[in-house]
């Protein structure tokens, strides 16, 4: 694989990376980025397979958006640029992402910031009915789970993704330009297949690769998180997450929770940077 990313000097810093969720892109970060740059911090955000410039190399490659592979995927990054150990961040998939390599990887993680708290999960607990609230706010997983799903995100994913962002931050009144800079990202040619094989995966619609069925046994244990960590929650958050209660336990190392207000909803990087920013300057402390 290709990975395109963006890169925040100073080059020698102690290495950030900032990890993008769907239906987003790097520019989550576009402000947070420069608020750790000036601190001495070289932030590297990546764009996760399936969006913005990273590319399959082959056309024979499995168009896998499994958790673990996409977690896999930035460690590879991490060995590509001799990155041994960093700060890691992330919001919606990317949260889930740098909670996969803090479990699979802890030696490779100084401390990490997430949004939305512990989102480690696997197939066996997606099969499980959730109470009818709860399923009715993963209507577009279940959407995605349907050809007629997969037709209507391929010819409307702008319109889908903007959707998205409404109901996952409706407090937030995002400009029409912030949004078309982050959507071109979905023109991706794998875009579509990465999105409906993530939320499939999920429900057990859809297989992963051997190669990542030993990540898979340990992450289906819920381990928990030895890392120092700070997780981060919204207000305002409109999108489907868990309560901090029910996932406090799951980090055992040095932890912290910060309720961030002000109509802050999904998209917190981005709608709440200097938040997001100051949780990775005092986590990189603790």
């Amino acid at each position: 694989m290709n990975v395109g990313y963006a890169e925040s000097d100073p080059p020698d810093g102690p290495p950030v990376i900032l990890l993008h969720g769907w239906p987003y892109d790097i520019h989550t970060y576009v402000d947070v980025a420069p608020l750790l740059a000036a601190k001495g911090y070289r932030v590297i955000v990546p764009f996760l397979r399936g969006y913005g410039t990273t590319r399959f190399l082959s056309k024979d490659t499995i168009r896998n958006g499994q958790p673990s592979a996409i977690a896999a995927d930035i460690v590879a990054l991490m060995d590509a640029l001799k990155i041994k150990k960093a700060i890691i961040g992330g919001c919606d998939w990317g949260a889930r992402t740098a909670n996969i390599i803090a479990a699979l990887w802890p030696e490779r993680v100084k401390a990490m910031v997430s949004v939305s708290g512990y989102l480690i999960g696997n197939q066996k607990a997606g099969k499980v009915p959730l109470p009818p609230k709860a399923e009715l706010q993963w209507w577009y997983q279940f959407y995605f789970a349907t050809d007629r799903g997969r037709e209507g995100y391929e010819k409307y994913r702008r319109d889908f993704a903007k959707l998205i962002w409404q109901l996952a931050s409706p407090k937030w009144n995002f400009e029409d330009a912030t949004f078309d800079r982050t959507a071109a990202s979905f023109d991706n040619p794998d875009h579509v297949s990465i999105v409906i094989h993530n939320y499939r995966w999920r429900l057990g619609l859809a297989d992963g690769e051997a190669k990542y069925d030993d990540f898979e046994s340990r992450l289906a244990i819920a381990p928990a998180i030895t890392v120092p960590t700070i997780t981060l929650e919204g207000d305002s958050n409109g999108a489907p997450h868990p309560e901090p209660e029910t996932y406090a336990k799951k980090f055992s190392g040095k932890y912290a929770h910060r309720l961030i207000k002000g109509g802050i909803g999904h998209n917190l990087p981005q709608e709440a940077p200097k938040d997001f920013a100051q949780a990775v300057i005092d986590v990189d402390r603790f």
